[in-house]
C-alpha cells in the first residue's frame, strides 16, 4: 500500500497526516501528525505539533469512519483533558510572566 497525505482543519488549527498503512515491511501502520498552519502548534495529543504514532496493521481501516474522522474524535476526546482546557485557557490570556 502506498502512502496518503490528508488535511484537515481542527479547532482552527491546519494539520496534515500521513499514513503508511503498512509499514516496515508490512508489520506495523504508520501516522504522522503535524500542525502545518500555525506551524508546530500544539495540539491536545502532543505539545510539539508533532506526533509518530505507530500501531497494528488495519487499526484504522477497522475502526469507524475516515483517518480524519478517527484523528478528529481522538483530538476531541483528548481536548477534554484539565490539561488542554488549561492551554487553552492560558492562551486566550495575556500572561506578564
Amino acid at each position: 500500500m502506498s502512502t496518503e497525505t490528508h488535511r484537515f482543519t481542527w479547532e482552527g488549527i491546519e494539520i496534515e497526516l500521513t499514513y503508511v498503512p503498512e509499514a516496515y515491511g508490512g508489520a506495523i501502520a504508520h501516522l504522522e501528525v503535524r500542525t502545518i498552519n500555525p506551524e508546530r502548534a500544539p495540539l491536545p495529543i502532543t505539545e510539539t505539533g508533532y506526533r509518530s504514532h505507530y500501531h497494528p496493521v488495519g487499526t484504522v481501516e477497522a475502526g469507524e469512519g475516515t483517518l480524519i474522522e478517527q484523528v478528529t474524535a481522538w483530538l476531541d476526546e483528548e481536548a477534554k483533558s484539565k490539561t488542554w482546557k488549561k492551554h487553552v485557557k492560558d492562551s486566550r490570556q495575556y500572561s506578564l510572566f
